[in-house]
Order: structure tokens, then C-alpha cells, then sequence
């Protein structure tokens, strides 16, 4: 499971295009893979630790935790990101 977190607040037009792009690579994966990536969204204005880390930035995406992007998110980016991480489990997996 991938999880794809999208930082951000209301109001913010770089956000909902942000989220535009996570919908659009999302629904371009394979069903599989699309189904095994979840996507949560965090407020930096419920969170004062996320708006002191991330205010200038938003919108900002992580990828299991990890940065990925802030600002302008890029889709084919995104999308081997994700392609990168739904085979890392894969890759674990066969080594055992």
C-alpha cells in the first residue's frame, strides 16, 4: 500500500490543482495499482507543526512520508514515483 499525502488549505488554487493531478495519474494507473494507493489530505490550517513546516511551500506531496514535490505538482513524475513505489514491495517480497 502507498500512501500519497497532499498538504495544503483552503482556498489555496495551487492545491486543487494539485489534487487534479493526483486524480488524473491515479486514474491512468492499472486498476491494481491505482487501488493500492491511498490518498490523504492534511490542513496546515488543523495543524500548527504542519504550517510552520510547510507554509511557504503548499501545496506539498509526500510519498509514504517521504518529500516527492511542493508547488507544481508534475504528473509523469508522480506517476513513476508511484510506479517506483508499488514495485519496491514487489522487490522485497522476492528477495525473501
Amino acid at each position: 500500500m502507498t500512501t500519497v499525502t497532499l498538504i495544503g488549505r483552503d482556498g489555496c488554487h495551487l492545491c486543487d490543482v494539485a489534487r487534479g493531478v493526483i486524480d488524473h495519474v491515479l486514474s491512468g494507473l492499472p486498476e491494481e495499482q491505482a487501488d493500492a494507493v491511498t490518498v490523504t489530505e492534511l490542513s496546515i490550517d488543523d495543524d500548527p507543526a504542519l504550517s510552520e513546516l510547510w507554509w511557504e511551500k503548499i501545496p506539498v506531496v509526500l510519498i509514504d512520508g517521504d518529500f516527492h514535490a511542493h508547488w507544481r505538482l508534475d504528473a509523469a513524475r508522480l506517476s513513476s514515483a508511484l510506479q517506483k513505489a508499488d514495485a519496491a514491495p514487489r522487490a522485497q517480497e522476492v528477495s525473501r
